[in-house]
């Protein structure tokens, strides 16, 4: 696992109110949009997209951020706790009420000794809670040598999607309780009762099989559509979005796990409103679609028929029509109908792995990861500017008691006050999150699920609807990724090279280098080149789109606008 390189945490000064405004970073003024309205580049820039004719091919997952937090996964777990009592176990977990405030995404299990692990991008651990107790350093340390954990799918399993936040809370309320209940005795991994033994993999195992359960096989999706109103967001601007898409000679396709029944009923609500003349008849979609398998043999595509729900028999091997419904399908397929190549689809998910990673590494595509919780990361970084400058303070004055020591020095400085002091303020600063701190940091560490979308997700924001803010032919820019060297050395300082220093120069031609002379050379014996010609045109093009003919009239903008 490697960590994109990155600058420490500098925070642009802009104006009191959260709106498009002019922000100063350095003595460079730029225009950035309302954070609540902002798309985030993490890597490659990138503008507009197209195939042949100037067509865009969209797919967008309008699923993300669908649902209300956190009263979807209160539901969630009610029904998840139905299923665990109605398989064996003990019917007081029914007692267990939903809580909020305690799990987050991307934390992982280990199934061998039962802990819910924040880790960085390297595999350090950085929070560990065992039921609901949070461990200490010594005991992390004793448990996980070095506090590093590998990851390994066998050992390891990552709980990252939205629908993962219930089933996070019950994994923790289910091994605090056995390991709390006097009938068990606790053992590093698992618990027993007289001759029955239970694993905390086992345990595991079975609430991760209920939920699947609850999902596939459960009232989950017909509760839901019973009360969309109380689980569903409806948002008014999304036949707006879609409609502006289709002026621009776009298409949209839909691609979700959810079978047709559950989709149409999804559909027509976000789509019903009377002031609105575009009915789900513009949108194509595939059901079905059993992602991530989607993006490698995926299954059969056939054709839906609407009226009763039934599938056509065989493969469907003729174009997509518009506002058909379509079952199952693979990346290839759904590829080749549409007539799009990999960079010419930009896909929009809220899974990290079974959505932006796999479309992503498997084929290639343009992704766009929804993240709700964005909404609450940037009230916290707003917010809280006090504790992230006290981080930074520390930082400093920790760095400001080594001044002026080299090698020769004998006295240790002591900072334990500042590293007191700066254990206290992350605790602060992360509790402002939730009881396990924000998704993409703890303190000045990255975590696991923040390097994963750098690494993958082209573009990031809370919600999908932020795009319409930004015209079809803007291009995003990722801000420049400084690496250490880079991001703490002002270009200003002078650097003064060591008496010894035989580095400097090694990739510049010395001042002598004889450029006739290898030209003759090379005349008289018939060689033809002895070095490169220096080049005097530009030979890098990762600030444009693959294959892209674009002028410079395409819309430009501010980085991470």
């Amino acid at each position: 696992m490697t960590e994109l390189p990155s600058s420490p945490v500098k925070r642009p000064r802009e104006n009191n109110k959260l709106n498009g405004s002019t922000v100063t970073e350095g003595n460079i003024k730029m225009y950035k949009r309302d954070p609540a309205h902002r798309i985030y580049k993490t890597n490659v820039s990138f503008g507009r997209l197209k195939v042949e004719g100037s067509v865009l091919e969209t797919l967008y997952k309008f699923k993300s951020g669908l649902y209300k937090s956190p009263v979807y996964e209160d539901m969630g777990f009610e029904k998840l706790k139905e299923r665990l009592v109605a398989i064996g176990y003990p019917k007081e977990i029914n007692e267990f009420k939903y809580d909020p405030a305690f799990p987050c995404r991307g934390l992982w299990f280990d199934r061998q000794f039962g802990t819910l692990l924040k880790v960085d991008c390297y595999g350090n651990v950085l929070v560990a809670v065992h039921g609901f107790r949070f461990m200490k350093s010594w005991e992390i340390g004793k448990m996980y040598p070095n506090k590093y954990v590998q990851l390994d799918e066998n050992r390891i399993y990552v709980l990252n999607t939205l629908f993962n936040i219930p089933e996070t809370y019950m994994i923790a309320c289910m091994i605090d309780f056995f390991i709390t209940k006097k009938d068990y005795e606790q053992s590093d991994m698992g618990v027993r009762c007289g001759d029955l033994f239970m694993s905390y993999k086992s345990i595991f195992q079975d609430i991760r099989n209920s939920v699947d359960w609850v999902h596939y096989h459960g009232d989950m999706k017909d509760y839901t559509v019973q009360n969309l109103e109380t689980f569903v967001h409806k948002d008014k601007r999304l036949p707006l979005f879609l409609e502006r898409i289709r002026q621009h000679g776009q298409k949209t396709m839909i691609i979700t796990n959810s079978d047709y029944k559950y989709t149409n009923k999804i559909m027509e609500y976000l789509l019903d409103f009377p002031e609105s003349e575009l009915h789900e008849e513009y949108v194509t979609s595939s059901t079905d679609a059993k992602k991530p398998m989607f993006f490698k043999d995926g299954t059969i595509l056939r054709k839906v028929d609407r009226a009763t729900g039934s599938l056509s028999l065989g493969h469907h091997m003729g174009p997509l029509e518009q506002g058909c419904v379509y079952s199952g399908g693979s990346v290839d397929v759904i590829s080749e109908l549409v007539g799009a190549k990999g960079k010419d689809v930009l896909y929009v998910g809220d899974h990290i792995f079974g959505d932006i990673l796999k479309s992503k590494k498997e084929r290639g595509w343009r992704t766009f990861l929804v993240v709700p919780e964005m909404a609450q990361e940037l009230k916290v970084w707003t917010e809280q500017k006090s504790l992230f400058d006290q981080i930074e303070t520390l930082e400093c004055e920790m760095a400001d008691s080594f001044r002026n020591l080299d090698s020769s020095t004998r006295d240790v400085p002591d900072i334990s006050k500042y590293k007191k002091e700066m254990m206290e303020t992350v605790h602060k600063l992360d509790l402002s999150y939730g009881m396990l701190g924000s998704i993409f940091r703890s303190g000045s560490r990255q975590t696991f699920f923040s390097a994963q979308v750098q690494r993958y997700a082209d573009l990031y924001t809370s919600n999908l609807l932020s795009l319409l803010h930004y015209p079809f032919t803007y291009m995003f820019r990722a801000p420049s990724m400084l690496m250490p060297h880079e991001s703490t050395v002002d270009h200003d300082l002078t650097y003064a090279a060591e008496d010894g220093d035989t580095s400097l120069g090694l990739r510049q031609r010395p001042k002598d280098f004889d450029i006739e002379t290898p030209t003759k050379i090379m005349r008289q014996n018939n060689v033809p080149h002895l070095h490169a010609n220096m080049p005097c045109k530009v030979t890098h093009y990762h600030d444009e789109d693959e294959d892209s003919d674009e002028d410079s009239s395409s819309a430009m903008s501010d980085k991470s606008a």
